[in-house]
């Protein structure tokens, strides 16, 4: 075994695209991958985002934005909105998406995304290279085309994508369901001394 330097080697991780607007209505789109849950109850999510990146100040205005998830359609601009700038492109029209209005929120959803996450900043924790923006969940919108008969999110249905070490992947066979491990088989028993 070899022992690294410190470094950021906890992989997979969400591949996410993150909307968000300023006071005057300019929008922007940009890959996250330091992102992810903190609390349940309230709902609580984050994202890290270096300083010198063009949405930064707009998140910090408004103290808003969206976690868009990515899917195996969606890894073209994916990759593609976290390696140009908004400062110098038009993002959305160079990669196809669609703004879709917010429920609780002013900034745009990603259309094509099967779930949108809006979120409104509570706080923001400079930690070095990169800022913490700590959010509160205020709306979840998902495309109806996700749900089921039972009313339930079939997001394998997706093609969920996630990032680990510098390279996309398509998550694929489900290994388990939570709580699998512990579960009872139902009208089986099991007794190895029975022949």
């Amino acid at each position: 075994m070899q022992t690294w330097k410190p470094g950021n080697m906890l992989y997979p991780v969400p591949a996410v695209m993150v909307s968000c607007c300023d006071k005057n209505g300019n929008t922007n789109i940009f890959t996250a991958a330091w992102t992810g849950t903190v609390c349940s109850d309230p709902a609580m999510v984050y994202i890290s985002v270096r300083p010198s990146r063009y949405s930064y100040k707009m998140i910090e205005e408004t103290k808003e934005f969206v976690i868009n998830l990515t899917t195996d359609s969606l890894a073209q601009a994916t990759d593609f909105v976290g390696v140009r700038s908004g400062r110098d492109i038009d993002k959305w029209k160079a990669c196809g998406l669609t703004q879709a209005e917010a429920s609780k929120v002013k900034a745009p959803l990603i259309k094509e995304s099967p779930v949108n996450i809006e979120c409104k900043v509570t706080q923001i924790i400079k930690l070095g290279s990169h800022d913490m923006f700590l959010a509160e969940v205020l709306a979840v919108d998902v495309d109806e085309k996700y749900i089921d008969k039972k009313g339930s999110l079939n997001l394998k249905a997706a093609g969920l994508m996630a990032y680990s070490h510098g390279r996309y992947f398509s998550l694929g066979k489900q290994l388990g369901k939570f709580g699998f491990s512990v579960k009872k088989n139902k009208g089986k028993t099991k007794n190895k001394n029975k022949k």
